[in-house]
């Protein structure tokens, strides 16, 4: 497109924070009745540096926010990570409640909110919505489409999430699953993640 790569890298950083900040005010009149949470992993230049973004959105599938932060490495690369990039800061709790707070002024008191059955969620959750249901769904295997995000159930309980997360997968590219696109800085991917947030959002039929 004859567009140097180093243009591309300063208007992300121009347009990241301008759309962080537009998905935050387009959201901040709505309120919800139910909305759904998980956290979706990718990673920060390599495998040994796994990072988690928290995305919560409503039943219609749009996109209310996100967090992105570093968490370890798990499983066979846990020990190689430590060994070269020494212990890596888990900032999924903390970035979760931070998300917390921004949405709780548009959840309805009593609203449903719906995530998989992760036990560290439920505490967050009652504190942050005390008014509101909280149903956990059993994590189901995922299907060959969409990114391995969809899931191979007839009805899936969390579907709306699940089907963002694959749209995330197919539309931002560090985030696709075997690419060699890969996010260097988990700032730069939170910018990229804004400006499809945004365009996500816009382009919903309801």
């Amino acid at each position: 497109m004859n567009v140097n790569r180093k243009t591309v890298a300063r208007k992300l950083k121009v347009f990241g924070p301008l759309m962080l900040d537009k998905l935050r005010i387009e959201n901040a009149d709505l309120k919800f009745d139910e909305i759904q949470f998980d956290d979706l992993e990718t990673i920060e230049h390599t495998k040994m540096k796994p990072v988690s973004i928290t995305l919560a959105v409503s039943k219609g599938r749009r996109i209310l926010g996100f967090r992105a932060g570093s968490m370890p490495a798990k499983g066979l690369l846990a020990i190689k990570s430590i060994k070269k990039y020494g212990r890596r800061r888990d900032e999924r709790g903390e970035l979760r409640r931070e998300l917390f707070s921004e949405l709780s002024p548009l959840v309805n008191p009593g609203a449903l909110i719906k995530s998989d059955s992760n036990p560290y969620y439920v505490s967050d959750v009652k504190k942050f919505f005390p008014d509101c249901i909280h149903e956990q769904c059993i994590g189901q295997r995922g299907s060959t489409t969409g990114q391995g995000e969809l899931k191979r159930v007839r009805f899936d309980p969390i579907f709306a999430l699940n089907h963002t997360c694959a749209m995330f997968r197919g539309n931002v590219s560090a985030l696709i699953r075997k690419t060699w696109c890969t996010s260097k800085k988990i700032e730069n991917l939170t910018y990229h993640l804004a400006i499809y947030a945004v365009s996500h959002n816009r382009n919903l039929k309801s």
